[in-house]
């Protein structure tokens, strides 16, 4: 059978990758040749960078100077410790990673977070403001209420930790400490009881005597709690606008009309005139002191 144009296109194609992967290998070959022959020299072709025996090493300057992977080291001498930039980082995010969690649970977070929902759906405006702005004028004011703490976190725990002065078990005892001072006074005497019988603990009344396994709980229902109880009293204005425009579209016998169409530029009217934001924002803030 004669061959055709086609088997013989598939032919050349095939040596061309053959000589292809041949070629490829033979270049491998020799940059492993070569880096071998020059002991892993970088830079200057003089300076060999290898260490014979491999992972030997005189004194630390001889170890700073290698050309080898980035290294985690933790010197520790006695009381006194430090951590070097690569573990600081691996730190930092780990802190970020638990960071909202941290937020959501022994913050502020939670109630602003509620109120401002709330009153979006009063307004009725579906999605004015968006969710990033809420998120972020909610944050924006969980860094105001929490400050005090985070810098009576940063006196007496975070400063002591990085001169050396306590421990890893201490430094997480001294920052729970202003964090358990903000919750206790925002959680409910019934909240604690409740979780403290669930637990089969005694509680003599005191905030020392409470586990944070108890006072975190106590306090995330606390504000719930809160939250929907202040949503509840900015519906009332709005639900009385809602009522009083349906009453109003009835008796006109305009009923094919729905009144959340009508009454929507009123609320937005009346609480621009009232300087809502201001009113609601000011009062939950004024809510933690």
């Amino acid at each position: 059978m004669k061959p055709t144009r086609k088997t013989g296109k598939k032919q050349i194609l095939k040596l061309l990758c053959l000589l292809l992967t041949v070629g490829i290998l033979w270049f491998n070959g020799k940059s492993f040749s070569y880096a071998t022959e020059h002991h892993l020299e970088t830079g200057d072709t003089s300076v060999s960078t290898a260490v014979d025996p491999a992972g030997t090493y005189d004194s630390p300057d001889d170890l700073n100077t290698l050309n080898t992977l980035n290294r985690v080291t933790l010197e520790y001498q006695g009381d006194n410790g430090s951590l070097n930039g690569a573990l600081r980082i691996l730190i930092t995010l780990t802190l970020i990673a638990i960071a909202p969690t941290l937020i959501i649970m022994m913050t502020s977070f939670t109630r602003i977070i509620i109120v401002l929902h709330f009153t979006r759906a009063a307004l009725n405006t579906q999605t004015a403001p968006p969710n990033q702005i809420l998120l972020g004028l909610a944050l924006i004011l969980t860094f105001f209420i929490m400050q005090p703490t985070i810098t009576k976190i940063n006196e007496t725990a975070v400063k002591p930790y990085e001169e050396g002065e306590v421990d890893t078990q201490e430094f997480l005892e001294l920052a729970m400490d202003p964090l358990r001072e903000f919750m206790y006074p925002q959680t409910q005497l019934k909240d604690v009881q409740l979780f403290m019988q669930i637990a089969d603990l005694e509680w003599d009344g005191s905030l020392e005597t409470i586990p944070t396994s108890v006072l975190v709980p106590s306090f995330m229902i606390s504000e719930l709690r809160t939250a929907f109880w202040i949503g509840f009293m900015i519906y009332i204005p709005f639900i009385v606008i809602d009522m009083v425009v349906a009453s109003t579209l009835m008796s006109m016998g305009m009923m094919m009309l729905p009144p959340t169409t009508i009454s929507m530029p009123f609320k937005i009217l009346l609480f621009v005139l009232a300087d809502g934001w201001a009113l609601i924002i000011g009062q939950v803030v004024q809510t933690f002191y």
